[in-house]
């Protein structure tokens, strides 16, 4: 796995017990994955000369991240190295523009979008779909990062020039009107066996995930039967091998599909605990051409947390902060990704399982925010 971040750290654990051992290349030997694989070679994945030496004798290449230059991955695949999923097909996943078009070309529901060469497609495109629209680079964003809410025609024009002469590729599109964003998560082999698990709400605030509930609440079995559909479509027409993450915006209209991830994704960080098969588990069945595993649901109500970094250092360390967690509630699930504590930081998830949803998203809403901050909100008490 080229990226040795929490992704590649928890995709290691999944191959322990499939007698697999993952080799990671990863910048830094303080990388979450690095902390816990002992296969780690370092160097860095715009190095085509390590990433030639790391791929010797793998039996497959995946990622754990998308940044991998294009030409590099071409390099390798021309090699005879088996690169899951292939560099036609990651491209979608690192290119916003080229997977809005690759999509419309499919006749899949995305939004109206143009590229940007100067601020006057930008001018343009607001006068005909409305103002705010959105600005975004095309490759490299993520989190929020590389996305600027345009509302007047004047910020379009303070904007988008400091950007165009920083050399981004920009792209532009009409903001959605949303009712919330939901994922849908597949699995495709090179066999072309293909696996959906059920549709799931994501919860964003200030543009970073905090929390995934599954199955998605009150999604009508219509609307899940075309979300895995409209991403299984996706994942054979690019020929995508190994995990696809769908995110949706759910409108008035009908799915409107925002991005795509080629691996293990953040939407799917629920399934260890509450899928028959993890994500984790089912990228590795996919890369090596495994039969595809069960994705029903462990339990009724499923939700993952986001661990975030709080904005000041918290007052107990981060193992005293879990001992206190589970004298409270013993039946949550904690993985932690090894990571320094700074502000925002994706520092681990929680999940908990259980037959309410509303009782079990109050938990992994509790349990998420302890860990991060070292109190309880709202009010709570620890005893």
């Amino acid at each position: 796995m080229i990226g040795g971040g929490q992704l590649a750290r928890m995709t290691h654990q999944a191959g322990i017990p499939l007698g697999q051992s993952l080799k990671v290349l990863a910048v830094s030997k303080d990388d979450p994955a690095a902390l816990v694989s002992p296969n780690v070679e370092i160097g860095h994945h715009s190095d085509l000369a390590a990433l030639r030496t790391f791929a010797e004798g793998c039996d497959a290449v995946t990622f754990d991240h998308e940044h991998v230059p294009p030409e590099n991955l071409q390099a390798l695949s021309a090699a005879g190295v088996a690169v899951h999923p292939g560099p036609d097909a990651l491209l979608h996943a690192q290119d916003k523009l080229v997977m809005r078009r690759k999509l419309a070309d499919l006749g899949l529901p995305v939004p109206p979008f143009t590229q940007v060469t100067e601020v006057a497609d930008v001018l343009e495109f607001g006068a005909e779909y409305g103002w705010p629209c959105v600005l975004k680079t095309a490759r490299g964003g993520y989190d929020g990062k590389g996305v600027w809410v345009l509302n007047t025609p004047e910020s379009a024009q303070r904007t988008v020039p400091e950007l165009l002469e920083a050399g981004m590729p920009l792209m532009v599109e009409q903001r959605v009107a949303l009712r919330r964003e939901l994922a849908a998560l597949v699995a495709r082999s090179p066999f072309g066996q293909g696996a959906a698990w059920p549709l799931v709400e994501t919860v964003q605030s200030q543009g970073i995930c905090v929390e995934v509930l599954a199955p998605a609440p009150e999604a009508s079995e219509a609307v899940t039967q075309q979300a895995q559909d409209l991403a299984l479509k996706i994942a054979e027409e690019i020929g995508v091998v190994g995990v696809l993450a769908v995110e949706l915006f759910e409108t008035e209209r009908g799915l409107v599909v925002n991005e795509l991830a080629m691996r293990p994704h953040n939407s799917g960080h629920w399934t260890i605990e509450g899928a028959r098969t993890s994500q984790f588990e089912q990228h590795l069945r996919a890369v090596l051409d495994y039969p595809l595993g069960s994705t029903g649901l462990t339990a009724p109500a499923v939700v993952m947390g986001n661990v975030l970094g709080a904005p000041t250092e918290p007052r107990m360390g981060m193992d005293e902060r879990v001992h206190h967690l589970f004298a409270r509630f013993p039946h949550a699930k904690v993985h932690l990704y090894g990571k320094a504590e700074r502000p925002g930081r994706k520092l681990g998830h929680v999940t908990v399982l259980g037959e309410e949803m509303a009782e079990v998203r109050q938990q992994a809403r509790l349990a998420a925010h302890w860990l991060g901050h070292a109190e309880w909100p709202d009010g709570y008490s620890i005893h």
